[in-house]
């Protein structure tokens, strides 16, 4: 936790609990580190703004030089509302447009994901004669089924063995398919990624138009002791040595893309709550914590047997042992599941609890805030601070 207790008492007596508590240093630091590596020919870096679409979050990460992937039109209309220009916005969204010419018109950059969508695009008022292509290659890759985005199973792009449909009916309408989006999945191991480039290189070879390659995010982040975070480093070294290989080949240099938004921001948020009862099932039982905060504020433990960092701000020696629950009235409603086991409850060591104590929930920049069960049972959502 890079949050003292001291900082914790004082920002919960000012704003309450619970508490989304973000660091503007951790995510400047995270900025900078994917904004200075190193690409060949180029690369660019959109943040997915539905990872966490504070606007304050989106306006620091643009101070930093960075561009943005928008996952709806909604969302695209929100980035250009706070500020950011049409040509820093990607949109690559599973529903149609609402508003396309707009959108097209203000500069935003289009990916079709589907043969309707490029359909779409062709008869759209204010458009250009280029676009992008989001394609759904053989093999996808996640923490789990519900976090890949590729393969027969995912309905996210056009299906590869459709891309020479797509590309004549784009050919007969005078568009340039000049970019591809390949997004694979959340959490894949970081030795995955020299397999997803190749993947993603063998559908650049059918699209010769193409000068860009969006290779997507997923990039995994390490929300245990025992898990593998992504080296950023590392895996652009990869890249960049496949791309080097593809235009000794083909004589074709391609700029990277890179929608990192999870690796970004995760770590730099850590949600604040309150113990606010605690109760047992008996001796053979559990001893629950219950907070004040729980699915309408994080929702990935219940959806995805998520591990999430608990600590209990306190400054007691004892150490207990406790299953810790939300303030929902859903069984679901658990933020301690068993490790690759949403079904399953496991209990933790951690700091005896004391009703009123202050209990921070450690990684909680990404996809809490922004993805909850918002207004369940009537719960207001957690305030939400950024701190220096």
């Amino acid at each position: 936790m890079w949050l003292s207790k001291n900082q914790a008492d004082e920002l919960v007596a000012e704003h309450g609990s619970p508490l989304f508590v973000y660091s503007r240093k951790l995510l400047r630091a995270r900025a900078d580190e994917l904004m200075a590596l190193k690409l060949p020919y180029g690369h660019t870096v959109r943040y997915a703004a539905k990872t966490n679409p504070h606007m304050d979050m989106i306006k620091l990460l643009a101070d930093r030089g960075l561009s943005f992937d928008a996952s709806s039109s909604y969302e695209a209309s929100e980035l250009l509302a706070y500020g950011i220009p049409g040509e820093k916005i990607s949109l690559s969204t599973q529903q149609s447009a609402h508003n396309l010419p707009e959108l097209l018109q203000a500069g935003v950059k289009y990916v079709a994901t589907s043969m309707n969508q490029l359909e779409q695009f062709a008869a759209a008022s204010k458009r250009g004669d280029r676009v992008a292509l989001r394609v759904n290659p053989p093999t996808g890759y996640g923490y789990n089924n519900r976090l890949t985005t590729a393969g027969r199973n995912s309905s996210f792009g056009l299906w590869h063995e459709h891309l020479e449909k797509a590309l004549h009916f784009a050919e007969s309408k005078n568009i340039i398919v000049d970019r591809v989006h390949i997004h694979v999945g959340t959490g894949a191991e970081p030795s995955a990624w020299a397999h997803v480039m190749e993947m993603a290189l063998t559908i650049v070879r059918r699209m010769p138009d193409v000068t860009t390659l969006d290779i997507g995010g997923g990039y995994k982040i390490a929300y245990t002791d025992t898990e593998t975070e992504t080296d950023m480093k590392l895996v652009a070294r990869v890249f960049a040595d496949k791309l080097r290989a593809f235009a000794d080949e083909t004589g074709r240099q391609l700029k990277l893309e890179i929608e990192p938004g999870r690796w970004l921001v995760a770590h730099a948020g850590i949600l604040l709550s309150t113990v606010d009862d605690i109760v047992d099932t008996g001796e053979d039982g559990h001893t629950f914590l219950r907070l004040n905060t729980g699915m309408n504020d994080i929702i990935r433990p219940a959806m995805y047997g998520a591990q999430h960092k608990i600590e209990i701000l306190n400054e007691v020696n004892e150490q207990a042992e406790y299953v810790v629950v939300g303030h929902n009235c859903e069984t679901s409603d658990v933020l301690t599941t068993a490790p690759g086991d949403p079904e399953s409850i496991e209990p933790r060591q951690m700091n005896k609890a004391r009703i009123g104590d202050i209990a921070a929930i450690a990684d909680a920049g990404a996809y809490c805030a922004s993805f909850s069960t918002k207004g369940y049972n009537s719960f207001p959502s957690a305030k939400e601070v950024f701190v220096d």
